[in-house]
């Protein structure tokens, strides 16, 4: 395990590769983010519930994971490279550590933003990933939007690159019951640095998936995503080389 990151799983060449920027809320010593401690539990620090599906899921032949280490409030990997990186607010809770100065947004690109996406681009160079599962998940209702429904139970997001997500939303809307969500419940054309960067800009197979977190705070929902994840890999995988 590295500070800013952790890999686990099968990185044998060809396999599937989970990525997932907000899998942990650790706060480094060293950093104080100014914040009630109880808000590192809240989304606005973790994606709830990904760590837990990605670990399950790397028991399986084939899967890999690569995790971030550090709460998304301390650095957000899903970034382009900037001030955005260390949030100032975080639906509507100001996160006064993250006034830093340009130094301070040097440390923070230096220790843990450089790092995580130069190992990424690594693994994804020696395990050439037949398909990358961005793995997040969203609050049923924003603090700072309480009036905004978000009814979906799982949402599709990309970029230029659809060929993974339109499978994914083909297999999905299948499902009897699932709510599917495409480009929901926000826009991958605004939220997607880093397939960007690691899959769309080198022509790799993903899917963007974002899960609501009431269905995956406990190991009976997490188990039942994982499968439901593993099985949507398998077929996106099998589709696409019927597709040639």
């Amino acid at each position: 395990m590295n500070e800013a990151y952790e890999r686990i799983g099968d990185t044998t060449p060809g396999g599937i590769l989970i990525e997932a920027d907000h899998a942990s809320a650790r706060v480094p010593d060293g950093i104080d983010l100014g914040i009630d401690p109880a808000l590192l539990n809240e989304h606005i620090a973790i994606d709830i519930g990904v760590a837990a599906i990605s670990r399950i899921l790397v028991q399986r032949p084939g899967v890999a994971a690569f995790l971030g280490n550090v709460s998304r409030l301390v650095c957000d990997y899903n970034r382009d490279e900037g001030p955005k990186v260390a949030p100032g607010i975080s639906d509507g809770h100001p996160i006064p550590g993250n006034a830093l100065d340009a130094n301070g947004y040097e440390q923070r690109l230096t220790q843990f933003y450089r790092p995580y996406h130069t190992a990424l681009a690594d693994l994804v160079a020696t395990m050439k990933p037949s398909l990358i599962l961005s793995l997040h998940s969203f609050t049923p209702r924003l603090q700072s939007r309480p009036d905004e429904q978000r009814p979906w139970h799982i949402g599709i997001l990309y970029n230029q690159d659809r060929r993974g997500a339109a499978l994914a939303l083909d297999v999905l809307g299948r499902e009897p019951g699932l709510v599917v969500g495409d480009q929901q419940p926000y826009s991958g054309t605004e939220l997607n640095a880093t397939m960007d960067r690691h899959a769309e800009a080198h022509g790799i197979l993903y899917i963007g998936v974002e899960i609501r977190q009431d269905l995956i705070g406990d190991a009976a929902g997490q188990a039942q995503w994982a499968d439901r994840m593993e099985h949507l890999c398998r077929q996106v995988l099998s589709m696409h080389a019927a597709l040639g």
